[in-house]
């Protein structure tokens, strides 16, 4: 159980370089809507973000591998259940990220710079949120 736990915190970690790094590649995109910089992001954001979604998939795959050895235990946990909930939000948060990468790549982004640098926070609370859970176990 320790192997799949210690490939779970690897590509958990992987996971959310992607998720701090793909909207901060947003707030930049925001301020170039054209031109060669627009494309280069545009080309950055695709290849992140089709690179990131595996790592996502393995996070939840030997997440639920661990859920699965410890059901027991873990069914009965108030706080398993809000860090199911902070997963929940991270894999829309992800989606919608790749939504966005579509509108920029066709030009057909709505949101300012301003936005994206207060879009980029959600998934450091995220974390923040599901490291206390999993560590102190509050309830």
């Amino acid at each position: 159980m320790l192997w799949i736990k210690a490939f779970h915190i690897i590509m958990m970690v992987s996971w959310f370089a992607g998720l701090f790094y793909l909207p901060r590649l947003f707030v930049n995109h925001a301020m170039h809507s054209d031109g060669p910089v627009h494309e280069q992001l545009s080309i950055m954001e695709g290849k992140l973000y089709r690179f990131v979604t595996p790592i996502m998939w393995l996070t939840l795959i030997t997440g639920l591998w661990l859920v699965w050895l410890e059901w027991e235990m873990l069914f009965a946990e108030p706080w398993f259940w809000l860090k199911m909930v902070i997963v929940g939000f991270l894999i829309t948060y992800h989606y919608y990220c790749g939504c966005l990468v579509r509108r920029f790549a066709d030009g057909s982004n709505v949101h300012s710079h301003v936005f994206y640098r207060w879009f980029n926070e959600a998934p450091v609370l995220a974390l923040m949120g599901a490291v206390i859970l999993v560590v102190v176990r509050p309830f």
